[in-house]
C-alpha cells in the first residue's frame, strides 16, 4: 500500500491546527522532531509501518478534541510601566537575607504568582520552603540555575524573582511531574489541569492558556516530557532546564515550598492580558547537511553521518580533523531546519568516532550545519519585531542557554545583552536546555506579555 502516511499527516494537521496557519506550522514542527517530516511524503510514498503506529498514537491523544478556533483573545490591558508585573533581585551570599530582600521589593505588590530562579549555591530545601513562607498567599515556583538574569544585569550567584499580579497570571495551575521517566505523573498531572479548568486539555484554546515548564537538567528527559505534552495539547509550554552552576552535580525545580530532583513543574496559566513568544537563536545554515543513519537516542549520541563514523563526517564538513573539531563545537553546532529556522542539536563530546549531544536525535533526520552569528543584535532584532507584533510589551521570562551566555561572557558581551532588556520588566536564567515545542540548544525562548 501506498499514501495512508501523507493522508493521516494531512488529518492530524487539519485536526490539530483548524486553519490556523500558525497552529499548523507547530503540528508540522512537532511531527518533524518526532522524525517525521511531512514534506517527504507523498500519496505516492510507501507505507511504513513504523511511522504509521507514531501517527496513529498522535491521532488518540486528541481524538475527540474539537479543532482549535483561530481568532486571538482580545488583551485586557497593556500592563504598561511594568503594573501588573515586578521584579527583584538580590546578590546576599546568605539564603534568609537574600529572601528578605526580594520580598521586601514584592511582597507589597500582593502577588498572585511568585516565579523565582536561584543559584545552586543555596541550600536547595531551605530555598524551596523559605520563598513559600515569604509569599504564603501565592502561588510559588522555580528552579536551580547557572547564572541569573534580571532587567538590565547578567548575574552569577544570585536570586532573581517575578511578581504576577492576578491579571497578569490569571487562574494559575502548578502540578509537580515525579519521576520523568513516568509517563503516568505527566498524564495525571494534565489530568489535574483538565479537572481544574472544567475543559479537557486537547480542547484548550492556546491562546487563551500559556504553559510554563522547568525541568531537572540532568537526566536527560526533556525530549520525551516535551514531545508527551504536545501530543496531549496545543497549549504552547515554555521553559528551561534547571542548572547547577556547570558543577553538573544535581539540579533542583522548586514548588508547594519542596525541592525536588528527577523532576518538572508545569504551571497552566489563563492570563487576562495578552501573551507571545520569541524563540530566538544567532546562526546562519551554511548549507552542508549530516543525515542520521546510526543514533543512540536514548544516550543523545549520533554514531553515523551518511554511514559514516559521526565525529569524522562532521569534521570533514568543516574542513578540519577530528582532534580540533570540539574546537568548533560551540560556533558551528548542528541544526533541525523547520521552514528556515533551526532548532538547534548543540554537540557535547566526541568519544571516538561517535558523537554526544545535549539533545536527542532521531535516525533519519537530517541536520544543518550552522555558523553562529550575533546573539546580541539578533536579540535586538527579535525583541523589536516581538514589540512590532503585539504593539508594547509590558514582561518577558527568558530562558537563555548556558552556551550563549558563556560566547557572550567569552566576547565581554554580557553588559550589552542585559541592556537589551534594560527598560523592561525581565527575570530569567542561563539553562541546561530551552523547552519550545521541543527540547533545543544554544538558543534563547520567551514568555512575553503584552
Amino acid at each position: 500500500m501506498a499514501g495512508k502516511i501523507r493522508e493521516m499527516i494531512d488529518t492530524i494537521i487539519q485536526q490539530r491546527a483548524g486553519g490556523n496557519p500558525m497552529l499548523e506550522r507547530i503540528v508540522k514542527t512537532k511531527l518533524i522532531l518526532k522524525g517525521i517530516n511531512p514534506a517527504r511524503f507523498t500519496p505516492q510514498s510507501e507505507d511504513d509501518p513504523t511511522v504509521m503506529a507514531c501517527l496513529e498514537q498522535f491521532l488518540q491523544d486528541l481524538q475527540g478534541a474539537p479543532a482549535t478556533q483561530g481568532a486571538p483573545t482580545a488583551a485586557v490591558g497593556s500592563g504598561a510601566d511594568g503594573e501588573y508585573f515586578h521584579v527583584a533581585c538580590s546578590t546576599q551570599t546568605d539564603l534568609a537575607a537574600s529572601v528578605a530582600e526580594i520580598a521586601g521589593r514584592l511582597q507589597p505588590c500582593k502577588p498572585a504568582m511568585v516565579l523565582f530562579f536561584a543559584a545552586s549555591r543555596f541550600a536547595p530545601d531551605a530555598v524551596g520552603r523559605q520563598m513559600q513562607a515569604a509569599f504564603p498567599g501565592s502561588q510559588v515556583f522555580g528552579c536551580s540555575t547557572s547564572g541569573e538574569l534580571m532587567s538590565g544585569r547578567m548575574l552569577d550567584g544570585g536570586m532573581v524573582a517575578m511578581a504576577f499580579h492576578r491579571r497578569a497570571a490569571g487562574d494559575v495551575r502548578v502540578e509537580v511531574v515525579e519521576g520523568l521517566s513516568n509517563d503516568h505523573a505527566l498524564h495525571n498531572a494534565f489530568a489535574s489541569f483538565a479537572k481544574h479548568y472544567r475543559t479537557p486539555v486537547a480542547a484548550m484554546d492556546p491562546d487563551a492558556y500559556v504553559g510554563l515548564v522547568l525541568v531537572d537538567g540532568l537526566r536527560g528527559a526533556e525530549e520525551q516530557l516535551m514531545e508527551t505534552i504536545g501530543d496531549l495539547t496545543d497549549v504552547t509550554f515554555v521553559g528551561g532546564s534547571a542548572g547547577d552552576d556547570l558543577q553538573f552535580s544535581a539540579t533542583h525545580v522548586y514548588a508547594n515550598g519542596r525541592s525536588y530532583t528527577d523532576a518538572a513543574v508545569l504551571a497552566l496559566m489563563r492570563p487576562e492580558i495578552g501573551f507571545s513568544f520569541i524563540k530566538t537563536q544567532s546562526f546562519r545554515s551554511l548549507n552542508k547537511t549530516l543525515r542520521v543513519t546510526w543514533a543512540d537516542e536514548a544516550r543523545r549520541e549520533v554514531l553515523e553521518f551518511d554511514d559514516r563514523p559521526a565525529a569524522e563526517a562532521y569534521a570533514d564538513a568543516l574542513g578540519t580533523s577530528v582532534e580540533q573539531a570540539p574546537d568548533y563545537f560551540m560556533r558551528n553546532p548542528l541544526g533541525l531546519i523547520v521552514e528556515g529556522e533551526p532548532f538547534v542539536r548543540s554537540p557535547q563530546q566526541i568519544k571516538g568516532g561517535t558523537m554526544s549531544f545535549y539533545c536527542s536525535i532521531r535516525e533519519g533526520m537530517e541536520l544543518s550545519l550552522l555558523e553562529s552569528g550575533n546573539i546580541v543584535q539578533d536579540t535586538k532584532v527579535a525583541l523589536e519585531e516581538a514589540k512590532r507584533r503585539m504593539g508594547s510589551i509590558s514582561a518577558v521570562v527568558n530562558f537563555n542557554c548556558i552556551l550563549r551566555t558563556l560566547e557572550l561572557k567569552q566576547k565581554q558581551l554580557t553588559e550589552d545583552y542585559g541592556a537589551l532588556f534594560s527598560d523592561i520588566p525581565m527575570i530569567g536564567f542561563s539553562t541546561y536546555g530551552e523547552q519550545y515545542i521541543g527540547h533545543i540548544n544554544q538558543t534563547a525562548t520567551m514568555l512575553v506579555f503584552k
